[in-house]
């Protein structure tokens, strides 16, 4: 069988500094994800593990140490239990295989696949810095963790827009955002937030957004309400100020 790769990325070139992914049908009919590396390609699995192992039987390894966690409170021992440093290695490496993944769905516009892959690795983040028994592996992914808000946030504000729904848009990068400041307040160095790279990120979407959003219609009558006062058409000001009463009651 030839095996040489030339074939399958011919006429497929890698861009430096660029995302560069496909999908394809697999041999066993199944949906694969392909992303063009400068060596070479990855193809992953389209869900579950990216590279469609099942260790110890599970869908993947976080679920494994998920179900021992389940296991070990159900019978009172919850504070037995321990990732060890080589279970901590696994799970980074899992880890990292999730994240090309979740890269390679928000290449494709495939945001809900972001939102759950992200959401999974950031369990994976906080199930190491719970349990792991050595202080290093606790804190290993963590310089990470406002990266992966960051693109959560991104995919949910995508999918949001995508329906329409730019206050639910804008919301999604408010809460990435919180996220990325609860982050930087838990390490004490609060200052920090607004100046990582995930939060401008995020601060600038927000912020074009922000000027897109429908505005309130409370807020357009307290306008029209003030210019009334202020040049002293007082009936119209009235029937504002009724109008607001009747918004406001029947908010």
């Amino acid at each position: 069988m030839d095996k040489d790769l030339k074939p399958i990325i011919e006429g497929w070139d890698y861009k430096p500094g660029a995302v560069t992914v496909r999908k394809i049908i697999g041999l066993d009919g199944k949906d694969k994800i392909q992303m063009r590396l400068q060596l070479g390609l990855l193809q992953m699995e389209s869900t579950a593990r990216p590279d469609g192992r099942r260790p110890y039987g599970f869908p993947s390894l976080l679920e494994y140490y998920n179900s021992l966690l389940e296991k070990m409170k159900s019978e009172g021992r919850e504070d037995l239990f321990r990732l060890s440093t080589q279970a901590c290695a696994d799970l980074r490496d899992e880890a990292l295989q999730y994240y090309y993944r979740y890269l390679s769905f928000f290449d494709l516009g495939e945001y809900e696949n972001v939102v759950r892959d992200t959401e999974r690795n950031i369990e994976a983040f906080d199930l190491i810095s719970m349990y792991a028994e050595n202080d290093a592996d606790k804190y290993s992914l963590e310089q990470y963790r406002p990266y992966v808000i960051m693109m959560n946030a991104k995919a949910k504000a995508e999918i949001a827009r995508n329906a329409n729904d730019l206050n639910t848009a804008y919301a999604a990068l408010q809460d990435g955002m919180d996220g990325i400041r609860t982050f930087y307040e838990n390490l004490g160095q609060s200052a920090l937030a607004e100046k990582s790279d995930e939060f401008r990120q995020l601060a600038t979407l927000s912020n074009e957004l922000k000027i897109r959003l429908p505005r309130d219609p409370l807020d357009v009558l307290h306008e029209r309400l003030q210019a009334a006062v202020k040049e002293e058409r007082f009936e119209e000001a009235a029937r504002l100020r009724d109008k607001i009463r009747k918004v406001k009651q029947q908010a």
